[in-house]
């Protein structure tokens, strides 16, 4: 079983900045992609980053964005905590939502997260942590 649990979220803003936390425990999976995904009042959850785990691999750290976030956004892994972080800078109102970390294993010959914001291929999810931007 693996936990997730995201921290960092708050009010700020717009043009502002926040970072969001995600760290995992319990049981080591590699590879994995870990992904943040959020969700809107009366929206549907949507992917906004991910993050290829693959130790010992030229592929290890391949990230994906959400083309909304290009540019502003970005997501890093720390192994040393196995902490995966989301950077959010020049947020705008429309980036709030509920941010959810979630992670997808993948099969030993997986070298991407090509379909990377499909939430059916996530099997562990956070409880989320809420960001509000204001105008």
């Amino acid at each position: 079983q693996v936990q997730l649990v995201e921290s960092g979220g708050g009010s700020v803003q717009a043009g502002g900045s926040l970072q969001l936390s995600c760290a995992a425990s319990g049981y080591t999976v590699n590879p994995s992609c870990i992904a943040w995904f959020r969700q809107g009042p009366g929206t549907e959850r949507e992917g906004v980053a991910s993050i290829l785990r693959r130790d010992h691999s030229q592929y290890d750290g391949n990230r994906y964005y959400d083309q909304s976030v290009q540019g502003r956004f970005r997501i890093s892994r720390d192994s040393a905590t196995n902490t995966v972080i989301l950077q959010m800078n020049n947020l705008k109102p429309e980036d709030t939502a509920m941010y959810y970390c979630a992670l997808a294993p993948r099969d030993s010959y997986s070298y991407s997260c090509g379909s990377w914001a499909n939430t059916r291929d996530y099997v562990f999810w956070g409880q989320g942590t809420q960001v509000t931007v204001s105008s």
